[in-house]
């Protein structure tokens, strides 16, 4: 499902029209990105939440050089399923 078919569906259902909800996905989607960037998390009782982790640093092996390299340590990005989620999922 892309960004276009969520708006397509929130549209039918709310009756709502396209370029509004479009904005609101957009801006919701912003708001996500910014506040993981500072490091903050965003958690959405009943979907799930969006977690920032710290990769601890690492040594690491260029083949095609034979070299080893390090590693810092850095912060990604990830989402973790609310348990009703993860049921509705399974089913």
């Amino acid at each position: 499902m892309t960004k276009a078919d969520i708006v397509n569906e929130i549209t039918k259902k709310t009756g709502i029209d396209k370029v509004t909800v479009l904005t609101t996905v957009e801006a919701f989607m912003d708001t996500v990105k910014e506040t993981l960037a500072n490091e903050d998390n965003v958690y959405l009782r009943g979907f799930g939440s969006f977690v920032v982790k710290k990769r601890a640093q690492k040594t690491a092996r260029n083949i095609s050089k034979n070299t080893t390299i390090i590693i810092p340590e850095h912060c990604v990005p990830a989402f973790k399923p609310a348990k009703t989620f993860t049921i509705a999922v399974k089913k």
